[in-house]
């Protein structure tokens, strides 16, 4: 997949000439209930997501403070480990062993298509290839007060920061839509379901920083490359907020408009 967002419109137009040729032939295709989908991009160079980017979200954790619309800011961007945590639909959210308060936190990804650095907002757009969905699992009590005689200034800052981490934190999919397709990416319905019961509903265009933002201040910093998957926040909803969290058995499915369902079943981790 990482070859074929790289060839960029040329691979594109291929792949149109691919599947107007067979259009009509039976033998050539199958059905998509019969395929098992793998991650978007199985294995992105980078995995980066955005905290706090929905005023929503904001407003019912204690993670920031809630700026003010005149407030000059900067987005919050994280990273999680691309080659460990990327899985894809049906796959399971495995609760790992020192797993406390696993939440959910569905997400509208970004797939950078071209290489770029200093990247202007006006030109951001040009650099996606396309949108996913993605489920930003996370860790909400990692080792708090369970392995440390002393807390230090840092400690619930990184405590946040490795509970991103764990194998198979960021469920994406179910598919990869090109950017022409989805149109504005900031006029899409999302919303979660845990079991059948709405817990997130919300629409993309509520995003503090947008998709040209984002891109410009990442491009900042480190040059993107071709498969590079940034995560745009979440809004209000997640469990911690409610004071509950995913348990064996679960199912989550986060849907984003023209994208479809992210499906994973929650399981323990092995002994």
């Amino acid at each position: 997949m990482r070859c074929f967002i790289e060839s960029g419109t040329v691979g594109l137009e291929l792949l149109k000439e691919l599947v107007g040729a067979a259009k009509g032939k039976a033998d050539l295709w199958r059905d998509l209930s019969s395929v098992t989908l793998g991650p978007p991009v199985p294995k992105p160079y980078k995995f980066l997501a955005l905290a706090t980017n929905y005023r929503e979200h904001i407003a019912e954790s204690d993670f920031a403070k809630m700026p003010e619309k005149e407030d000059k800011i900067t987005p919050y961007v994280f990273m999680k480990p691309p080659s460990t945590t990327v899985i894809a639909t049906e796959d399971p959210i495995v609760l790992p062993k020192v797993g406390v308060a696993i939440d959910w936190e569905l997400e509208l990804g970004v797939i950078i298509g071209r290489k770029g650095k200093y990247i202007l907002e006006a030109e951001a757009l040009d650099y996606v290839f396309g949108y996913t969905a993605v489920n930003d699992v996370s860790e909400r009590k990692l080792f708090a007060s369970k392995e440390r005689t002393k807390d230090r200034d840092m400690d619930g800052f990184f405590d946040w920061l490795n509970g991103k981490w764990f194998d198979g934190f960021a469920p994406t999919g179910p598919v990869l839509v090109t950017r022409d397709e989805i149109g504005d990416p900031l006029n899409l319905h999302a919303r979660l379901k845990v079991n059948g019961a709405v817990e997130q509903d919300f629409d993309t265009g509520d995003m503090i920083f947008d998709i040209p933002a984002t891109i410009a201040f990442i491009s900042r910093i480190m040059t993107l490359e071709p498969g590079d998957i940034i995560a745009t926040g979440t809004s209000a909803g997640v469990g911690d907020s409610q004071g509950i969290y995913l348990k064996a058995g679960d199912l989550v499915e986060g849907e984003i408009e023209k994208i479809g369902v992210l499906r994973n079943r929650v399981v323990l981790e092995n002994p």
